[in-house]
């Protein structure tokens, strides 16, 4: 009998992600962690720790199961750029990303038992200069809600991107190939 393949995060973005590739979970149980970064914690180890963190939560109520979860993080230079709490930490998000580059954290792990494998990919995102009129528009929209960094790539603000490097899916929330490569690692095959 085939296992059941939980989705760990309550992301509609990851659910259309893993529908483009055909993988459908069985059931959705988002985890609920405490996502502070650790004192002098980097964005790659946050985002993988927060991804491990979920895995493993849903996987103890769920211990026959393969679980599926992501987390994403970012971050200009070792700054990080959380989900901002309101407009105004939106807007001081996207001054500092104007014009600069920045690096997209998506750590992607599994687990199945006491197995629990994790990834992180790292894009490396450039906006375009943004004007004053462009950052209240993007604002209006209230597009920024829930995103890390503010923004994303694939609502308005894929307007901003100058250039990507790296993995697209990873930046809108779980990168596709690193998904497939541990699933099958811990066995899970397409229905």
């Amino acid at each position: 009998m085939r296992p059941q393949l939980v989705l760990a995060s309550a992301s509609p973005r990851r659910l259309e992600l893993l529908a483009q590739i055909g993988v459908v979970p069985d059931r959705v149980d988002p985890a609920d962690v405490d996502e502070t970064p650790q004192k002098s914690e980097t964005p790659p180890r946050l985002a993988e720790r927060l991804a491990r963190a979920k895995a493993r939560v849903v996987a103890d109520r769920a211990p026959d199961a393969i679980v599926l979860a992501a987390d994403t993080v970012v971050a200009v230079g070792r700054r990080l750029l959380e989900k901002p709490a309101d407009a105004a930490e939106a807007e001081r998000f996207l001054r500092l990303l104007s014009g600069r580059n920045h690096r997209v954290f998506t750590g992607v792990a599994v687990a199945r038992g006491d197995r629990l494998s994790a990834r992180v990919v790292e894009t490396r995102v450039s906006f375009k200069p943004l004007s004053d009129v462009e950052i209240a528009g993007y604002l209006a929209t209230g597009d920024w809600r829930g995103k890390a960094g503010g923004y994303a790539i694939q609502g308005p603000a894929g307007a901003f991107v100058r250039r990507i490097v790296g993995s697209h899916p990873a930046v809108m929330g779980l990168p596709l190939y690193e998904t497939m490569q541990l699933l099958a690692g811990v066995g899970w095959t397409r229905p």
